[in-house]
Formats: C-alpha cells, sequence, structure tokens
C-alpha cells in the first residue's frame, strides 16, 4: 500500500485551486502499465471523470462511487479529474505509477478547496478470520479524530479501545489487522467519547479481506462522512445521519430562556444573552420545547439536514419572543488551517436592521436584517487590528477592540444583541465547540 498524505507542512501553501496530493511528479518507466480508477470523495460534485494523458479512464462517476479500473502507460500519467457534466478540470497532477499495480485517486474536499490523494492497492491480504483496515482522515474541518471499531449496540463508548487516535486532518492510521466480521464504528473528536463526529452502524470486514474507511467533512465542517472500499473492490457509502444544534439566548431587558432538541438539554434557564455548546441530535424532523421567563414558548420546530451545524437564536422582547434557525458554515476558510485566511460573519439579533462589521477598516458585513446572519466572508489573518460592529443611528460602535487577533485558519461569529439594559451591544465573538472561547473554529 502506498498512501500519500497532505502532511501539515503542505497543508500550508495549498492553493485554493484544484491540488493534488500525490506522488511526485514524473512517470514511472515508458512502455510498461498500471491499472486506475476513481473514487468520487467530494459531495460538490454529483458526477466526475477521470482522464490520464488526455484518455478517459472514469466517467460519471457519483458520489460514493467507485470506478471500474483502467490500463494506463506508467510513462505518461498526466491525470485530471474532470466536471462529467462541463469537463472542467478540478483537480490535476502527474503521479509516479509503477507498473503492475493497481491505484485508486480519491477526490475530496468541496468547490473551491478540492484535492486528489492516491492509494496504491498492493496490500498483502491477512490469513482467515482476519481483515485489514486502513482509516484516511480526508476531513481536514473536522481536525482531529478518534476512531472506535466496536460490537456494541451504539456509541455510548464505555470501556471501549480506539483503534486510533487523535488522527490528524490527511493522514492515515496505516493498515490495523483486526477480526473480521461486523461491526459498529464510532468517530468522535480527540480525546472526547462523547463527541461524536459519526457513528457507523455497520461496517462490514470480510474474512482475508483489506479494507480502507475514508472520513470526509460535512458541510457543517465538523461532523463527518464515511465512505468504505475494499482493496480492489467496491464502495460503500455511509452518510452522516446527525446534525449539531445549538441555542442562542438574545432577549431584550435579560430575559431567560429554556430550550431542548429531540430531549437534548441545550438550556435550563439562561439569562441573556449566552450561547449553548452544540448537542448532537438526529437530523430530520426535530421536536423543540422552549421557554421564555419561565412561560412555555412554541415555537416552529426545524427540520435538520444531515452533517449541518445550526443555531437557533430566541431574540426580540420576552413578551413576543421569536426565533431564528440559522443554518451554520463551520467549515475552514478553505478547509485547511493554516491557509492564512479567516472566516467571519454577522448575526443581528436587534430589532434594527443595518448590522455592519467592520475589520481592519474594510467592511465583512453590512445592512444584517434583523433575526439574520450575514453570508461568512473573509480575510487576512493578523495579530492585531481594528474591529468595530456598528448599528445605524448609533453614535458609537456596540463593539470595538483596537488589538483583535484573527489566527490564520480560523472561523468566528459577532453577534450583536440588546444588553440587559436594552442598549445594543455586541458579544464577544463566540466558540462554536467547547472549550474554543472567542472563536467557532479550529
Amino acid at each position: 500500500m502506498r498512501f500519500t498524505p497532505w502532511a501539515t507542512r503542505m497543508a500550508l501553501t495549498l492553493s485554493l485551486t484544484a491540488t493534488a496530493m500525490l506522488t511526485a511528479c514524473g512517470g514511472g518507466g515508458h512502455g510498461s502499465n498500471t491499472q486506475v480508477r476513481l473514487l468520487n470523495a467530494t459531495r460538490s460534485y454529483a458526477a466526475l471523470d477521470l482522464t490520464v494523458n488526455d484518455k478517459t479512464v472514469n466517467s460519471k462517476v457519483a458520489y460514493a462511487a467507485v470506478g471500474d479500473y483502467g490500463s494506463v502507460d506508467t510513462g505518461n500519467t498526466a491525470s485530471k479529474v474532470l466536471t462529467s457534466d462541463v469537463g472542467t478540470s478540478i483537480s490535476a497532477t502527474t503521479p509516479t505509477l509503477t507498473s503492475g499495480s493497481n491505484y485508486t485517486y480519491i477526490t475530496y474536499g468541496f468547490a473551491g478547496a478540492v484535492r486528489t490523494t492516491l492509494l496504491q492497492e498492493n496490500q498483502t491480504a491477512p490469513d482467515a478470520n482476519k481483515a485489514s483496515l486502513l482509516v484516511l482522515n480526508l476531513a481536514p474541518d473536522a481536525g482531529a479524530l478518534d476512531i472506535y471499531v466496536t460490537s456494541a449496540a451504539d456509541c455510548s463508548l464505555t470501556s471501549e479501545t480506539a483503534l486510533t487516535t487523535s488522527l490528524a486532518g490527511g493522514s492515515g492510521s496505516g493498515y490495523i489487522q483486526i477480526n473480521s466480521g461486523t461491526f459498529r464504528v464510532c468517530v468522535t473528536g480527540p480525546g472526547k467519547r462523547s463527541d461524536l463526529r459519526l457513528n457507523i452502524p455497520a461496517l462490514a470486514l470480510a474474512s482475508a479481506s483489506v479494507n480502507t474507511l475514508l472520513l470526509t467533512s460535512s458541510e457543517g465542517g465538523v461532523l463527518v462522512n464515511g465512505i468504505g472500499l475494499v482493496q480492489k473492490g467496491a464502495a460503500a457509502n455511509f452518510p452522516n445521519t446527525q446534525s449539531r444544534v445549538r441555542t442562542v439566548a438574545a432577549l431584550a431587558s435579560g430575559g431567560t430562556v429554556a430550550s431542548s432538541i429531540n430531549g437534548q438539554t441545550m438550556f435550563s434557564g439562561a439569562i441573556s444573552p449566552l450561547i449553548s455548546d452544540y448537542v448532537t441530535t438526529a437530523s430530520g424532523a426535530s421536536t423543540l420545547t422552549a421557554a421564555v421567563n419561565g412561560a412555555n414558548v412554541s415555537f416552529p420546530a426545524p427540520t435538520l439536514v444531515a452533517g449541518h451545524d445550526y443555531t437557533l437564536m430566541v431574540w426580540g422582547d420576552p413578551a413576543a419572543p421569536k426565533l431564528a434557525a440559522l443554518d451554520d458554515d463551520n467549515r475552514l476558510p478553505t478547509g485547511v488551517a493554516g491557509s492564512g485566511d479567516v472566516k467571519i460573519r454577522v448575526v443581528n439579533a436587534l430589532p434594527t436592521s443595518g448590522v455592519a462589521l467592520n475589520v481592519a477598516f474594510g467592511s465583512i458585513a453590512s445592512n444584517v436584517a434583523s433575526g439574520t446572519a450575514s453570508t461568512p466572508n473573509t480575510t487576512s489573518s493578523t495579530t492585531s487590528t481594528q474591529v468595530d460592529l456598528t448599528v445605524p443611528n448609533q453614535s458609537q460602535s456596540i463593539y470595538t477592540n483596537s488589538a483583535m487577533a484573527f489566527p490564520s485558519g480560523s472561523v468566528w461569529t459577532f453577534f450583536a444583541v440588546p444588553n440587559t439594559t436594552t442598549t445594543p451591544s455586541a458579544t464577544l465573538p463566540v466558540p462554536g465547540l467547547a472549550g474554543l472561547p472567542k472563536r467557532e473554529r479550529p
């Protein structure tokens, strides 16, 4: 097996255009052949093609599917992954390929940050009743991950031992030999069993088989999706079926908020303004309970899309509270921490529309309407810069900081909220993950 991961030092230099994390440039010799195919692991494109030396090897490969092998000349390996509808190249490379072998090109990421890595499928099969499993973390947005393979009925994870821990984005676990069979796979945040990122109820590992489990980014950025691949065999899709939800208490006059989603408590009685941690819950139709100043309130329960993060903002006058369900984009600016960019948005919980945010005296967001969020915008990272959050007809900024640091590759949200005396103010940028103050990611 040869898997070419993108190491941290490589990630720092990736461009936003198509980038390939493959072997070094150059052919492997003239007049010899090898077998290649494409695995489509990017949800941005419904179908992809693979060409080598301008010859089509695979066409219309759907998401979480793999094409048939095609023979290519190891002396002419200029490769492109193209969109099937228009034929636009989204990734290009000239890898070194060994003759007489088998390779799978794995294309992953999102539009604007697509990457391709190469998996050489030459791992020796284990003995009968054993299976080899390689885990690839191709979800840089999610950060490091722990992976558990268990026979448990759920992902409660009390005494289980992880198969591999702190698997960084772009890294592979190496092939690990375990018993064959059908197992549950639980993917969590590093060192935190309760931080469930993916639950695969049944991963089948046949006797004497070699397998790869790919973990790819979700639309929200923190949860992950899974794709199984059998060496020289088929692929299986393991999409995430969960969402993450938090509540923001943003009522006037310090109104209190209690909230739960599908029976999971977010707030038991929070005094505005305050932001809860995210809870992970089933996607689809939800059950939402809420109370304002101790009185039950009936809000429309949101329908949750799998893999997404949501903010449920309770705002306005406590006598007539409102709910805004906001879809949170917590993906890194380019899918890579340390990219040099910072992603920022503004949420307006004030009765006055027109909230604006300036960073380094440049506009990040403007005219943000009440009860809405701005489209995330990017700016350059900095160790110290001027920040001003403003509201129309206010004589001064409701939040200002003359020396705010925006670390490279981070994601931020500013909430404009009423303070306890009903005067507009602003929270500091808030954490989207427990234990990460003043910013959403990473």
